[in-house]
């Protein structure tokens, strides 16, 4: 596994969470909730400047697909938003599986004793930390998951 943080990027309507490994890939943290403008498209602008800040080995970006593997229209939103990131920035862009994370998050709250409601902020950093943690875990074990979206990267 090449060293380098990875960056995961769960998609919503409304906000966009964000995550970051450390550099050994070995531990996935909440990084930044980007709220989303569809008029201006400013949380593209956001998620590039993430990207030059971390300087990622690539970018994991949940692909929200419903319980049967169908596409819907939280996926497409997904592909949009993954796709025009990828075509801005030379970092790899990998769509991830991302079934469940929002729900796991908000379990993990409720467990806590917190108000999902109160926490949506949170709640979407915490399930880009899930994807992210499954994705670098993944890697760790020797298989690239997910597929890549072109990109500008010579290094895809």
């Amino acid at each position: 596994m090449s060293r380098g943080p990875r960056l995961g990027v769960d998609v919503g309507k409304a906000r966009i969470g964000v995550a970051k490994s450390d550099p050994d890939g070995l531990l996935a943290t909440p990084l930044e909730t980007v709220a989303r403008d569809l008029e201006n498209e400013t949380h593209l602008q956001r998620l590039r400047e993430i990207v030059a800040e971390v300087e990622p080995l690539r970018v994991y970006v949940g692909y929200p697909l419903n319980m049967r593997g169908e596409h819907t229209p939280s996926t497409e939103d997904a592909i949009a938003v993954a796709t025009a990131l990828a075509e801005t920035i030379d970092v790899p862009v990998r769509l991830i599986d991302e079934r469940l994370t929002t729900v796991s998050a908000t379990r993990q709250f409720q467990a806590a004793g917190r108000k999902a409601s109160r926490s949506r902020d949170v709640i979407d950093q915490a399930a880009a930390v899930v994807l992210l943690q499954d994705a670098i875990d993944r890697e760790r074990g020797g298989a690239l998951p997910g597929k890549d979206l072109p990109t500008n990267s010579p290094v895809a």
